[in-house]
């Protein structure tokens, strides 16, 4: 797996169930999958020789990101090395601008879109469909970074983006109901295997929570979302998974987002919440195992991502663990053994159950807890720990 970030450290945990080793290669000896795994390749994904190094050997590359040069990955498959998803596919996830394009070309909703070239395209675009507009970098944004809304044009912010080298696109702002997103799963062969599609929720363009199954969506349009991922991995030749971020708007069209062709945040949840984890699902899809069940465990998942705090408590992790399992028992956590800094995903926390308002409060307490070792519920473990635990 390209990348040692926390996608490859659960990817390496999948691995091992699997009876297969997975060989990352980490840009730096702290990254969260090269403080787990033993077979580490140290290396960035735009250096074509640590690459040809790191491939040898390797029944099968993939990726714990995007961010990896067409060029090399080309360069690997003309050496003979296996790669999935193939450098076509991924360039789909990779240039935003190529999947409106295609996707347009496929005929699914979408919001109306144009390159930028210099800064009065934003200013024309904006006159023809109307304001706000949505300026997105074409290549490397995520969890909000590279998107900029506009009420307004903003010649000035468009001109430096431009003059720093940005590939730059702008899109109508989407009228949004909310988020949601249909994650499969495809072999080499064609074999396909679909989740329940989720809500993910977002905080200043970061996902926070992902509710599983999206809480009162039709089961048409639920269908409907997971026919068009399908038929998105079938178009593109996706191996591998795939995620389909989708707006649903408020006249309850769905609408493409983003793609990801990986494992994905809004696919955490099938770790504890699904027969099949995504990691491990990925792992068989990109060896062409036999794709496992993805029937859900629970009629309420809810994953909450642990964000570091703008203020660090002074309690350690450690500690704070502690008292989230002592109050409840039955949430499971995964930590990346990342530096806590602001804003920055450290974790994740899931939470099972029958009710979607009771699983998703208790996954917000334990994530709030984990994040800034407060109970925003006022709970203190001196009222009994015995007593909440049952709760």
């Amino acid at each position: 797996m390209i990348g040692a970030g926390q996608l490859a450290r659960m990817t390496h945990q999948a691995a091992i169930a699997l009876g297969q080793s997975l060989r990352v290669l980490a840009e730096h000896p702290s990254d969260p999958a090269a403080l787990v795994c033993a077979d580490v390749s140290p290396g960035a994904a735009a250096d074509l020789s640590a690459l040809r190094q790191f491939a040898r050997g390797c029944a099968v590359v993939t990726f714990d990101h995007e961010q990896v040069p067409q060029e090399n990955l080309r360069a690997l498959v003309g050496a003979g090395v296996t790669v999935h998803p193939h450098p076509d596919a991924l360039l789909h996830a990779q240039d935003k601008l190529v999947m409106r394009r295609r996707l347009a070309g496929l005929g699914t909703a979408a919001p109306q879109f144009a390159e930028v070239r210099d800064v009065d395209d934003v200013e024309r675009f904006g006159a023809e469909h109307g304001w706000p507009v949505v300026l997105k970098a074409v290549r490397g944004g995520y969890d909000g970074r590279g998107v900029w809304m506009l009420d307004s044009p903003d010649p000035a912010l468009v001109a430096e983006l431009l003059g720093a080298g940005m590939p730059l696109m702008v899109e109508e702002a989407v009228p949004m109901r909310r988020e949601l997103a249909a994650l499969v799963a495809r072999s080499p062969h064609g074999q396909a295997a679909v989740w329940p599609v989720v809500e993910t929720v977002q905080e200043d363009g970061q996902c926070v929570q992902v509710l599983a199954p999206a809480p009162g969506l039709d089961e048409a349009v639920a269908l409907s979302a997971q026919e068009l991922a399908l038929r998105i991995a079938a178009e593109l030749g996706v191996t591998g998974l795939l995620a389909v971020e989708l707006f649903e708007r408020t006249d309850g069209v769905l609408v493409v987002n983003e793609l990801a062709m990986r494992p994905h945040n809004s696919g955490h949840w099938t770790i504890e919440g699904s027969r099949t984890s995504q990691f491990e699902q990925h792992l068989r899809a990109v060896l062409d195992y036999p794709l496992g069940a993805t029937t859900p465990t629970a009629p309420a998942v809810v994953m909450a991502n642990v964000l570091g705090a703008a203020h660090p408590p002074a309690m350690a992790m450690d500690e704070r663990l502690h008292h989230l399992f002592a109050r409840f028992p039955d949430v499971k956590v995964h930590l990346y053994g990342k530096t806590e800094r602001p804003a920055r995903k450290v974790g994740h926390v899931t939470v099972l159950g029958a009710d979607m308002a009771d699983v998703r409060k208790r996954a917000t307490l334990a994530a709030e807890w984990l994040s800034a070792g407060v109970w925003s519920d006022g709970w203190s473990p001196h009222t009994g720990v015995l007593e909440v635990a049952h709760v």
